[in-house]
């Protein structure tokens, strides 16, 4: 097939992006042609808080990124969408993730359905906001009536889809695929010496951009409990705060755990992610909401015990006692599972059985799954 994929990616940043590239190296790996289109003006400076949108690595190899895509300007959308029309490509993949990109992308894919041949698909990663706002009502419809079907990354995804869907277009999901482009597994004491951490401490690592509904003010409360404050486990958190970081900062110092807490908070470059996860004895997300989280298929790569709390579609992928532990969103029911994982010395077993588990989570499955869906569609 032709398949252009259209949203973020490089020199975007950023988990989305990272998917977007890896979804269109699978597409290309299982013999397809893949052109991808990313943004001029992804969405102006003050809907992202973060400190800049770019990326700081190389551009990805043997991918072709066009940046044509203005979110704001809609001749651009009209523009872009009469030139892939033309192009006529087999399938166009809309990787849809906020309501801020329904009228963009469903204006796109108006003007490309005029040439009567192409499919229209959306890849949505979320359809509903973790952080929804009142436009969230009223934009997703114009978006979902112009698509021809969807795929997802989790079943609740396809609930919320299925609330806007009115026509019944095929739908189908498969777990986040394995993030496998962050590198190799690092010895223990290799990644502590490059990070400058102490040996004899063990980490709990929380992991990616700082928002609120993630959940680190829970994990922060968990790291006062009377066990881990006083046991040699330390958190690295490492990421960039998305927004205010001084909430953060006043709790640490209120909790007295500021000899607990290791802050890399800057965006931590693809080439050092391997470090971060290598040190790491368990990984922990202790999110309000949640869809689905590429953390836990970068945990997957590397081979991590997990911490996830049950919302959204984390539980489905993270079975409690096999490779981690899935809590209530609970400061006491956080620490509770640290202290077994730790009092118990979990490590080794989970990380056997996440080494067979892993194997559910391919990209080539993540492919062969949505192709059914195209296939579905007219």
């Amino acid at each position: 097939m032709n398949v252009i994929i259209i949203g973020t990616a490089y020199p975007y940043r950023g988990g989305l992006s990272a998917f977007n590239e890896r979804l269109a190296t699978e597409f290309q790996r299982q013999g397809n042609n893949v052109e991808m289109y990313t943004f001029t003006l992804q969405y102006p400076n003050f809907l992202f808080p973060g400190k800049t949108q770019f990326s700081p690595d190389p551009a990805p190899e043997k991918l072709a990124i066009s940046r044509k895509v203005n979110s704001c300007n809609p001749f651009n959308w009209i523009k872009v969408g009469k030139e892939i029309a033309k192009k006529r490509p087999d399938v166009v993949v809309f990787a849809y993730w906020m309501s801020f990109m329904a009228p963009c992308f469903g204006t796109i894919a108006r003007k490309i359905r005029k040439n009567k041949h192409t499919k229209i698909m959306a890849l949505v990663h979320n359809m509903i906001p973790h952080e929804p706002n009142i436009l969230d009502r009223f934009l997703p419809p114009y978006f979902v009536k112009s698509m021809d079907g969807f795929m997802a990354l989790s079943e609740s995804v396809v609930k919320d889809i299925e609330h806007f869907d009115k026509r019944g277009c095929p739908k189908g999901f498969s777990p986040h695929p394995i993030y496998d482009h962050y590198g190799i597994r690092l010895g223990r004491d290799e990644a502590l010496q490059l990070l400058n951490l102490d040996p004899k401490y063990r980490y709990v690592l929380f992991f990616g951009f700082i928002r609120a509904y993630k959940g680190l003010d829970l994990l922060l409360d968990a790291f006062a409990d009377p066990w881990l404050k006083q046991s040699d486990v330390k958190l690295i958190v490492a990421g960039e705060f998305y927004g205010d970081s001084t909430p953060y900062l006043s709790q640490i110092e209120q909790l007295g755990i500021a000899d607990k807490v290791v802050l890399c908070t800057d965006f931590i470059p693809d080439g050092e992610v391997n470090r971060y996860f290598s040190a790491a004895d368990i990984v922990a997300q202790p999110y309000k909401t949640a869809t689905q989280s590429g953390v836990t298929q970068i945990a997957f790569h590397f081979e991590k015990s997990m911490l996830v709390t049950n919302v959204g579609g984390l539980p489905e992928i993270v079975p409690d006692g096999k490779i981690g532990y899935v809590v209530e969103p609970d400061k006491d029911q956080i620490a509770a599972a640290l202290r077994r994982f730790f009092e118990e010395n979990k490590r080794e077993e989970f990380e056997k059985n996440i080494v067979e588990e892993k194997q559910k989570y391919s990209w080539s499955r993540f492919v062969e799954a949505f192709g059914k869906v195209i296939d579905k569609t007219h």
